[in-house]
């Protein structure tokens, strides 16, 4: 015998756990790659913990179900709290090209965009993505912006901005759709920026 302890079912051994920040980082780092190259269907807790190199156990213990480590894997990119201040600091007058230049630097960004592919792609056929969407794009980033400005309807208002910039980043990024796939970032943010004010300021 070598004097370990046999590991118990379902508990992470010491050294699997390490430090908790670093160890809830490996998981979200495993889970972003996970979803992004399976999608949400084909991917588990047991995959993403072997891929992290911890038990399964304690990405329960961080995160709980699958779903809500799709949630937290996902907002990272997005950071909507960080984010809003930013957005809103210029008050009303050109909040759509802010929006809109804020938006498409996410997915221009190759850190970002592998997990919001997945989030996108998987929205179509899963409740889970979806809500995923509902959420940060919607309920925690337009919502509130809308709300900052005090505009008449602002779910409303939010609903539609985010129909029109989701519907950017399906045809530009998920189907990869010419001349909109590869047209510079600035001419969509051009063409877009009015739109997105417009949406989100005119009474």
């Amino acid at each position: 015998m070598n004097g370990t302890a046999p590991r118990r079912r379902g508990r992470p051994a010491r050294q699997e756990a390490g430090t908790g920040p670093s160890a809830q980082q490996k998981i979200l780092d495993a889970a972003r790659t996970e979803f992004a190259e399976r999608g949400y269907d084909k991917t588990s807790i047991r995959g993403i913990a072997k891929a992290a190199g911890v038990d399964p156990a304690l990405v329960h213990h961080y995160f709980g179900t699958k779903d809500e480590v799709f949630a937290a894997a996902i907002e990272v990119s997005f950071e909507p709290a960080l984010m809003l201040p930013a957005l809103l600091a210029g008050g009303p007058d050109g909040i759509g090209e802010r929006l809109a230049r804020f938006f498409i630097g996410v997915w221009e960004n190759p850190v970002t965009r592998a997990p919001l592919l997945a989030v996108i792609r998987s929205a179509l056929t899963h409740e889970a993505a979806a809500k995923v969407l509902r959420t940060f794009v919607l309920r925690r980033l337009l919502e509130r912006v809308a709300e900052e400005l005090d505009v008449p309807d602002p779910t409303f208002r939010a609903e539609l901005a985010a129909s029109h910039m989701i519907g950017i980043a399906f045809l530009r990024y998920v189907i990869r759709a010419e001349p909109l796939a590869s047209v510079d970032t600035e001419e969509i943010i051009t063409m877009v920026a009015p739109t997105l004010q417009r949406y989100l300021t005119e009474a």
